[in-house]
């Protein structure tokens, strides 16, 4: 006796789909799915951890090296830009523009003493800071600095001008394909500051400084901002009425009898104090970076009195030691910034200082002296040994400012 056929759904009619169970195709449905899934999260971690490992072998453990300290050691593959494939060079650091003949300034990197600094990497700092903005606060070479980093920028983009001006003191860049946005305030106090005679007992100004108030100007807008860096420094040397509480309380070569000389030491202090405070007080959100004095290198003279910088080599660290007025304002910068982080950490305000000091101090190779203008052309600029060339040594601060943003 023949068995009975079975009609089983994948035999005689096996190519047909509708004999095809709903559940089975819905099982192999749902399998292929979670596979996919599966896939794409092992895919994703992977990427996820071949970027940590990236990151972790580009940045630098700030904890185990200190990378303010160091020496210069030479590069033949910097600078990491020339005057011609950046448009954001003033033309007063614009050294190679104005026919500076020697370029061995330019070949030089900065070798801190328990690691390496990488070289600068454009298009990481541009993702590390997407969608964010950064300010600049402080005088000239806070302007220096910010050219400076959009030199090494515009190597992945260039930057648009949105500025709201045509003054260079208050430039406003975005990047947008990164959505991030630089702008500088210039505030060469860092506090309320008035010009009261354009002459002066020096012949550079009498101002009226408010020690206790900080600059409305960056103060009323840095809420906004995910970054700043702060700097000042030269302008204290200008004459200058002390007011506190709207009250005269002194000033800085005004030669009047009848008000007390506290020198600008008193001022330069008390207008840091003034800064860090109000960053405290602001509660600010972001994180707030200190850059330290820039060291100027005049010799045979004073700014005004025919001083210059000629020298074509960098200083060894057993060269030379800061001193006089700048190791002065040094040490007041690093003592109020060391106060003033005691209240952030508090407050959970993010404070960290950027200490260019020593790597500059060994530069006195990298100013513009006079190659900041043509030859023959018809100017009153005195030897620029106060800021620096565009490239040149002042990059190194970015190399730095990317290390720092990690943190």
């Amino acid at each position: 006796m023949k068995s009975p056929l079975l009609k089983l759904p994948f035999s005689r009619h096996r190519h047909s789909p509708q004999s095809f169970p709903k559940f089975v195709l819905l099982v192999v449905l749902i399998l292929v799915f979670f596979t996919k899934i599966t896939l794409y999260d092992a895919l994703v971690a992977s990427s996820a951890g071949a970027a940590d490992e990236d990151a972790a072998a580009y940045f630098v453990n700030l904890t185990e090296c200190d990378i303010f300290r160091g020496k210069w050691k030479w590069d033949s593959e910097m600078p990491y830009y020339t005057n011609k494939n950046c448009f954001t060079i003033q033309e007063h650091q614009n050294c190679l523009k104005y026919g500076r003949p020697d370029l061995s300034f330019l070949k030089w990197r900065w070798k801190p003493e328990s690691c390496e600094l990488p070289r600068f990497d454009a298009a990481r700092f541009l993702n590390l800071v997407r969608h964010k903005s950064l300010a600049f606060v402080g005088d000239s070479l806070a302007r220096n600095h910010m050219q400076s980093l959009l030199c090494v920028l515009s190597k992945v983009e260039h930057p648009k001008d949105i500025s709201d001006s045509r003054d260079p003191n208050f430039k406003r860049m975005i990047f947008r394909s990164y959505g991030f946005t630089i702008l500088i305030f210039w505030s060469p106090f860092l506090i309320k500051a008035h010009e009261i005679d354009s002459n002066g007992p020096t012949h550079t100004g009498l101002w009226n400084l408010y020690l206790d108030e900080a600059d409305d100007n960056w103060a009323s807008q840095i809420s906004r901002f995910d970054y700043i860096i702060m700097s000042a420094s030269n302008w204290f040397t200008r004459s200058s009425m002390f007011y506190e509480k709207g009250r005269l309380v002194g000033c800085h070569y005004c030669l009047d009898d009848n008000v007390t000389d506290l020198t600008l030491r008193y001022s330069h202090r008390m207008a840091f104090r003034t800064a860090l405070r109000t960053i405290n007080e602001l509660n600010f959100k972001g994180k707030m970076i200190l850059r330290t004095v820039s060291p100027s290198h005049f010799e045979n003279g004073e700014w005004n009195k025919g001083g210059n910088c000629m020298r074509t080599w960098p200083f060894r660290s057993n060269d030379t030691r800061l001193e006089g007025l700048e190791a002065e304002f040094y040490n007041m910068q690093v003592e109020e910034f060391r106060e003033a982080e005691k209240e952030a950490r508090k407050k959970g305000v993010k404070l960290m200082l950027m200490d260019t000091t020593e790597a500059m101090l060994l530069r006195p190779d990298g100013h513009p002296s006079r190659y900041g203008h043509r030859a023959n052309e018809k100017v009153t600029l005195y030897n620029d040994c106060v800021h620096w060339c565009l490239p040149g040594p002042i990059d190194v601060w970015n190399d730095m400012l990317l290390q720092m943003l990690r943190v």
